[in-house]
């Protein structure tokens, strides 16, 4: 997978799938799978970190999971996260931010919202530096959007996303992201761009899927949004390996002959 066959994707008419990945153990999984590729989010900060949003996320932390990532699937297509306003200052700093994700090993980079970055994204791109857009819920804008919650639900603000997207096209992004937006939104943008879109809950007509490692393998039994579907019971099963283990130490039934050295 390279960055133009996304683009070659759409054009047959062939979904792309994506996972969000945080470590090296998790990307030596997904390197053996038939998953298109892996996003390195700034997500981290809430998943990895437990933080409550993912503003916390730095872009030194970014490069730390990146380059772990990149070591885990050599054969992968990888997007790094450009977090919370690490894109927001002077041309030399937003730059420094990209290159240290992109010296990591990563392919591309991905950044939230349109107005203001346009010409940014330009210049990336000139630079030759793969871009991915991503609209709708923009969790680095939660405390602005007043919490995550579905967008482009009113004509109005459906309107300003599916501009935003056009933009983000022709400033050169290879791909975008839509984010907890209705289905018929999702549809509607995804039909009017040239290049891919990649849903997490904008419904089943984007070109693409994406979702959290975590959430898809059910490891978060206490955070279950509607746009998940849980693919394993993960957590219960790896709670259940860790119980029975306590229990044979405790009952001496490990380790045995077969696990000890003479």
């Amino acid at each position: 997978m390279n960055v133009l066959d996304f683009k070659n994707k759409k054009t047959q008419r062939e979904k792309i799938s994506v996972v969000t990945c945080y470590d090296y153990t998790s990307a030596r999984i997904l390197n053996s799978t038939r998953i298109d590729a892996i996003l390195v989010g700034d997500s981290l900060a809430m998943t990895m970190y437990g933080e409550r949003s993912t503003l916390p996320a730095t872009i030194e932390v970014m490069a730390q999971h990146t380059t772990a990532v990149v070591r885990g699937a050599p054969d992968k297509f990888i997007i790094g996260d450009l977090p919370f306003l690490s894109y927001r200052s002077s041309l030399s700093e937003n730059m420094n931010a990209v290159a240290a994700l992109m010296r990591t090993g990563a392919h591309a980079v991905k950044l939230e919202g349109v107005d203001g970055n346009e010409e940014f994204i330009r210049h990336l791109v000139g630079s030759g530096v793969p871009v991915m857009g991503h609209l709708g819920l923009t969790p680095q804008s939660v405390n602005q959007l007043g919490g995550f919650r579905v967008q482009g639900r009113d004509r109005n603000q459906a309107e300003l996303i599916t501009s935003a997207a056009q933009k983000l096209e022709a400033a050169g992004c290879f791909s975008v992201v839509l984010e907890c937006v209705p289905s018929a939104l999702g549809r509607t943008i995804s039909e009017s761009l040239s290049i891919p879109t990649i849903g997490i809950g904008a419904g089943p007509d984007t070109d693409g899927q994406v979702l959290v490692w975590q959430d898809l393998l059910g490891m978060n039994k206490d955070f279950k949004p509607k746009f998940v579907r849980q693919y394993l019971n993960a957590g219960e099963q790896i709670e259940s390996a860790l119980n029975q283990f306590a229990d044979d130490v405790i009952a001496k039934k490990f380790p045995e002959a077969r696990e000890s050295y003479e």
